[in-house]
């Protein structure tokens, strides 16, 4: 357990694989820990430097009061990633950790040579439906939505699952004020404008039964950036690599190796 002393914000991150080998950095989803890249991580090839994180608000970190700007979600990837002396990373990001990806590639070139883009956009959902959740999570708490995140989340398949539980007790058991404070990142941000401005090698990846980015927004959004792949997984909702662990593993460990990075 390890912590990043930043400007305004204490960042608990963990670093697993070779110490030595190519960095991959993982920012996960709203409601999300550093624990939801568990299952994959086991499945990458041997070499690799493997970095998460939990963002603010969020996990171990620290919890800034809200609301936050996307502008400062990617200053602390990007004071992370500094602090820890890292560059030409593959950044791996689900949902907002997608959009972090996005802002992290316009802003700092040398500290990301390729993106991941799992389950995510240049926009995602608008500014009334964020401010209703917003409202809704700061008078009751996440626990009364609970279930229709869980819905969103994963397939119908999954749900029936008793792992279902751990990751709905994930969900509640983060700090209201950190996902509403998120919530108002994700709110605020459209970056098709920048991230159609970018050249570095992108890949997309969407899961069929994903309620929350379904699959043509993570083509759309992916799309924007020339020379870029898509993959899309079946009976996976917005979390794949909870899902299909080993499909996702293999997918991005296909990537790595296309762009040189193992």
């Amino acid at each position: 357990m390890q912590i990043a002393e930043l400007d305004d914000v204490r960042l608990h991150y963990r670093i697993d694989g070779d110490p030595e080998g190519a960095p991959v950095v993982f920012a996960n989803s709203l409601g999300t820990d550093l624990r939801l890249w568990d299952a994959v991580l086991p499945r990458l090839p041997k070499g690799l430097k493997f970095i998460r994180y939990d963002k603010r608000g969020h996990g171990l970190s620290s919890l800034p009061r809200a609301p936050y700007s996307m502008g400062s979600l990617v200053r602390d990837a990007e004071a992370l990633l500094d602090h820890l002396d890292v560059r030409d990373c593959v950044f791996v990001g689900l949902s907002i950790g997608g959009m972090i990806a996005q802002g992290l590639a316009v802003k700092r070139l040398d500290l990301v040579r390729a993106v991941v883009l799992s389950n995510t956009g240049a926009k995602i959902g608008t500014t009334e439906m964020w401010d209703e959740r917003i409202a809704a999570v700061q008078e009751k708490g996440i626990e009364p939505m609970a279930d229709g995140i869980m819905e969103r989340w994963f397939s119908k398949g999954f749900r029936a699952t008793p792992e279902l539980e751990l990751w709905r007790n994930m969900l509640t058991r983060q700090p209201a004020e950190g996902y509403a404070g998120c919530s108002a990142a994700i709110s605020g941000t459209d970056f098709y404008t920048p991230t159609s401005g970018l050249r570095l090698p992108a890949l997309g990846i969407a899961g069929s039964e994903d309620g929350s980015t379904p699959p043509d927004l993570v083509r759309e959004t992916v799309e924007l950036i020339p020379g870029s792949r898509f993959h899309l997984i079946r009976k996976a909702g917005h979390l794949p690599c909870v899902e299909q662990p080993e499909e996702y593993a293999e997918v991005l460990t296909a990537f790595l190796r296309e762009i040189g990075h193992i």
